[in-house]
């Protein structure tokens, strides 16, 4: 082989070899860009601050979780400020997948025993889909219902249900926002209504202030309101999230005193026109 057809062979395999790199790093390319970005989760703590929010636990993970509001703050020192009057809730969380979670707590309110079960339908993206949508659905079991007022009482009209649509985006790092469509029925209605069923359509944000602090939002609106309920009005709550290492404390203004779904949706009996609001907090920790 003389020189000039050596020369020729080399240029060749270098054409070739440039040519096939080119092709392997396109493929490569194509392989990284098969593969999806999660958006971290829009809210920092499992609920906005009555309503859920559309984070669940880490598979594996174990939450503890302490509630209270305290009673009416119009009344001033005739109940201390709210403190003589307070409703509890503790309860457990557990994330038994990424995806899914299941929750039981009880309230002091009807002595209520609540189980819930959370599940995640699709993830936000960072480039592709736009929103995070989880189910949320309970039962409830009013253990307070008496037999003396109800000679007829069930068990299952002990019980009452909610089921949520949740749908959010995280739009940056200091806002997000969240949607929701709501259903409620109780199996045992209030006397003041025949009514069944309730849809809601519900909103909530949060906003960030600090590194380790956020304002949050939420209202959620009664489709159908039957004349005769005059004493309950459409949930409004403003909270403020305090991130303090394990776990997210949430300072709560509402006027819904109760703190299970069923009644925060159907039984706010608060009016922040008049000074009617309850205020609380969310202990979460989590193990």
């Amino acid at each position: 082989m003389n020189f000039k057809k050596f020369c020729s062979f080399l240029a060749l395999i270098y054409v070739s070899f440039s040519f096939g790199q080119d092709d392997l790093f396109k493929e490569l390319d194509t392989i990284k860009s098969d593969k999806k970005e999660i958006e971290t989760a829009a809210f920092k703590a499992l609920q906005i601050a009555t309503m859920q929010s559309t984070k669940l636990p880490v598979k594996g993970d174990w939450y503890f979780l302490v509630a209270h509001r305290f009673g009416d703050l119009s009344k001033g020192f005739d109940n201390f400020f709210g403190f003589d009057n307070a409703l509890t809730k503790l309860g457990g969380i557990y994330g038994a997948t990424n995806w899914l979670s299941l929750s039981l707590s009880r309230h002091t309110y009807n002595k209520t025993y609540e189980v819930g079960v959370k599940y995640k339908l699709a993830n936000q993206e960072v480039e592709g889909f736009p929103v995070t949508i989880v189910g949320y659905n309970t039962l409830d079991i009013n253990s307070e219902l008496s037999k003396d007022i109800y000679p007829n009482l069930e068990f299952s009209q002990r019980m009452a249900y909610s089921t949520q649509l949740l749908i959010s985006r995280k739009f940056s790092e200091i806002f997000s926002a969240q949607v929701a469509s709501i259903y409620v029925h109780k199996n045992l209605y209030e006397a003041t209504s025949d009514l069944k069923s309730t849809f809601l359509l519900g909103g909530g944000g949060r906003y960030k202030i600090t590194k380790r602090m956020s304002i949050n939002l939420e209202y959620a609106a009664r489709l159908k309101v039957p004349k005769e309920d005059t004493l309950n009005s459409n949930p409004l709550t403003l909270g403020l999230d305090i991130e303090t290492g394990g776990h997210v404390f949430q300072l709560v203004f509402s006027n819904s005193q109760p703190m299970n779904d069923i009644s925060v949706f159907t039984n706010a009996n608060g009016d922040w026109t008049k000074g009617k609001v309850y205020f609380g907090f969310n202990l979460y920790r989590v193990f």
